[in-house]
């Protein structure tokens, strides 16, 4: 029975700590390694936020910025230790994922719609992924689908 309320106690605490990587973090929860490297790359960045994102099984920042007040949002990715890591390309208006990957979106949530959609290219060998939010009956999902169109992780935002 303690055994019971153990692993019940385990249970939560991982569910919880699931949902806290979908948070958007504002400039000043950045650690200050990246931001040393980002500001090196882009010392005049406006809008400055950033996601905590696993890819390619690192642990990695996902930084969304502005060059400019009146330039569309630029997307990069950076490693924990403040290396940068790779572009993100926002893909959401075009169809560039498997075909493969719809049948598998279908099969996991049903009737859904992809709000957003970044290419996310490994620079370390072959593949990339695709990093969505999804939207199902009005809730928003964290999806990462692979370069085959499998879903290899999907969490609730």
């Amino acid at each position: 029975m303690r055994n019971k309320f153990l692993n019940l106690g385990f249970l939560v605490l991982v569910l919880s700590s699931v949902s806290a990587n979908a948070e958007i973090l504002g400039k000043d929860a950045i650690p200050p390694q990246i931001l040393d490297q980002f500001y090196k790359r882009h010392p005049n960045a406006l809008d400055i936020e950033a996601e905590k994102k696993t890819h390619f099984k690192q642990s990695l920042y996902e930084i969304t910025f502005k060059e400019d007040k009146d330039k569309e949002t630029m997307i990069e990715l950076y490693r924990v230790n403040g290396g940068f890591f790779v572009n993100g390309d926002d893909v959401t208006t075009s169809n560039m994922m498997p075909s493969v990957a719809s049948d598998n979106l279908k099969a996991a949530f049903g009737p859904y719609t992809i709000k957003k959609a970044i290419l996310v290219v490994n620079p370390n060998g072959v593949g990339e992924e695709y990093d969505l939010t999804v939207s199902v009956s009005g809730n928003d999902w964290s999806v990462i689908v692979d370069h085959k169109g499998n879903i290899t992780k999907k969490e609730r935002d």
